[in-house]
């Protein structure tokens, strides 16, 4: 049996209002000088969109909203209308509602129908996760070309109202850190020239006996007052054990294809944050390699992080080059990464 190539065809991103910076956050929230500081120098980001009104607090863009504008730019740019997409796959952390799922409002605002639609609850690796599904789905050779989407509307747990100077640690890093966004890429089995090829992608949970990094929570009727926080970081689990688990399956995915470190051109890191990107990429050791990040400009937006890197990859990527990206969920911590190669002259 021969073996079936999936390629990428395009991806699209959408992110909700206007840039926001650390200065109008400051603002928002009676945060001084120090504080803004302190963010420019152990985060880094510069810049996040938020689907709230900061001086409101009433709720902008929702996920289905930003997935159905994502999709369509992804669709557009491959060429291809909602009647070719065979099957639908998300991976978000912040669905809209518990019920309906959001894929099928994403799908339904796409107009496409029909199809197997799979919703994937998941913290960062969530996009890598879809491709995992979906190329597994492809490879099978019951579907021919997927839609895979991911992104997060995480402001809707702000409360703009706070004073984050009572705020414990844990809860104040998630008012710098994220931000809101969704993206999208087209899978397919047809032949397309430029397009390039997914050689390996890898999802392995490894939280056995490890503690979450990372909490979000949701509340009904009957725990609403319950007075716990609705998302927390555990911030130095994270810096300390993202870099590794990057480096190693890093390494595992260049063993599975037999790519050398020297022989990736372009890097997809995991992005927190811009200063915890450049302890990964650090650690990682591509030297030779180009940074695809967008962290500074995006903050955190969970699951459209690698559809903003991709967008920028499809846009700079000739052949023959080789990428690599790596993601590591720290909820219950889960390694994950994808490998793509552009090559010269293919079909």
């Amino acid at each position: 049996m021969s073996q079936v190539h999936i390629r990428v065809l395009s991806a699209g991103t959408a992110l909700p209002g206007p840039p926001i910076d650390t200065a109008a956050l400051a603002e928002c929230f009676g945060m001084d000088t120090l504080w803004q500081q302190w963010v420019d120098t152990f985060v880094g980001t510069r810049t996040r969109h938020l689907s709230v009104d900061l001086k409101t607090g009433k709720p902008g863009q929702s996920l289905a909203d930003l997935g159905a504008l994502a999709g369509a730019k992804a669709l557009t740019a491959a060429g291809i209308s909602p009647e070719d997409i065979d099957v639908v796959v998300l991976g978000t952390a912040t669905p809209d509602e518990l019920m309906p799922a959001t894929v099928n409002v994403i799908a339904d605002r796409l107009r496409i129908d029909g199809v197997p639609t799979f919703q994937l609850q998941s913290g960062c690796s969530g996009a890598v996760q879809t491709f995992d599904v979906a190329t597994g789905l492809l490879q099978a050779g019951r579907h021919r070309t997927a839609l895979v989407l991911g992104g997060d509307v995480i402001a809707k747990h702000y409360d703009v109202h706070a004073d984050l100077r009572s705020v414990p640690p844990a809860e104040l890093v998630n008012f710098v850190l994220f931000g809101d966004g969704a993206g999208a890429a087209v899978l397919t089995t047809e032949e397309r020239a430029g397009a390039p090829l997914v050689r390996t992608v890898r999802t392995r949970l490894i939280g056995l006996d490890r503690k979450p990094g990372q909490v979000l929570r949701w509340f009904g009727s009957a725990d609403a007052d319950s007075g716990r926080i609705p998302a927390e970081e555990d911030y130095k689990a994270i810096e300390e054990l993202v870099p590794v688990l990057a480096a190693d399956v890093a390494g595992e995915i260049l063993d599975d294809i037999g790519w050398e470190p020297g022989d990736v051109d372009y890097l997809l890191p995991p992005q927190l944050s811009v200063a915890m990107t450049a302890k990964i990429t650090e650690q990682l050791g591509f030297p030779l390699a180009k940074e695809i990040s967008c962290v500074a400009d995006t903050g955190n937006n969970g699951n459209a992080l690698l559809f903003f890197q991709l967008e920028q990859l499809l846009a700079v990527m000739s052949a023959p080059a080789k990428a690599l990206a790596v993601a590591i969920e720290s909820s219950k911590w889960i390694q994950s990464g994808l490998a793509l190669e552009s090559l010269q002259g293919a079909a």
